[in-house]
């Protein structure tokens, strides 16, 4: 069945489709730390790294954690998607990281020498990748002997409740994402890649208290975009009864994760 992890050309032409589903991480995610500022504390990060972003999206990582990063890096900006490379390296630059250069690169043929980051970062676009072991080993090849990857992705019961709703498209309740490559799998690839690997989990939840919000963050991809009327109607009746049960909130829990790993050397 279609999902969040297919058409790519459709899904991340530009960010549209996406800030429906981001919406509601910036507006209803309870967290002491926010997600961008605590990934970013995390990242061993120097003035003066190379490093890149792959499935960079539209910048959005950069301008939230741009406090909490090093100025200086010569910040290399990579996606499958044009659009969405444009429009990081636009917000970007803007933000005075360093040195800013976009690339339009496949993560499982990277178009750059072995060797030439001190870090790459890949958050939330491994479950893009029809292998995601391929993406992995060519992060791992184009990294510096002592170079970093950082990866995040969602566990598969990541905001259980709220896709436990979308069962009217006859989808599982389960984070799509994080069924395709969820906890589980990046721990088991990236060890298997770099001998080592970390996992730092962020601590947060969401309350929702607009149910138009969880409609259209799921209706923003397949089945739920391309779903019947008499669906639409189904899947708005389950939202409207979630909320009613709550009070007019719907809590949803959250379990997102970064994983490290360091290229060390003789590998």
């Amino acid at each position: 069945m279609s999902s969040i992890t297919t058409g790519l050309d459709k899904q991340y032409g530009d960010s549209r489709k996406l800030a429906a589903r981001a919406r509601l991480h910036t507006e209803y995610l309870i967290a002491e730390t926010p997600w961008f500022a605590w990934v970013a504390r995390q990242l061993p990060l120097h003035p003066g790294d190379r490093v890149l972003d792959i499935g960079c999206g539209p910048g959005w990582f950069w301008a939230g954690a741009a406090e909490d990063v090093p100025e200086g890096m010569a910040l290399t900006l990579a996606d499958v998607s044009p659009g969405m490379v444009s429009e990081a390296v636009e917000r970007c630059t803007a933000l005075q990281l360093g040195t800013i250069e976009g690339r339009q690169a496949d993560a499982t043929a990277l178009p750059f020498d072995d060797g030439t980051f001190d870090a790459v970062i890949a958050m939330h676009m491994l479950y893009h990748l029809p292998d995601p072991a391929v993406g992995i080993a060519e992060m791992f090849r184009v990294l510096k002997p002592g170079g970093t990857l950082a990866v995040t992705t969602n566990s598969a019961g990541d905001m259980r409740e709220m896709y436990a709703l979308a069962a009217v498209f006859g989808s599982a309740p389960a984070n799509p994402a994080g069924v395709a490559f969820g906890f589980e799998d990046a721990e088991r690839l990236m060890r298997a890649q770099f001998g080592n690997v970390a996992l730092a989990r962020h601590p947060a939840h969401m309350r929702v208290t607009d149910p138009e919000d969880v409609f259209l963050a799921l209706t923003s991809y397949p089945p739920g975009e391309t779903a019947s009327a008499a669906e639409l109607d189904a899947f708005r009746a389950a939202i409207e009864d979630a909320f009613e049960k709550g009070d007019g909130v719907l809590d949803v829990s959250k379990e997102t994760g970064l994983f490290l790993s360091a290229k060390l050397a003789g590998r």
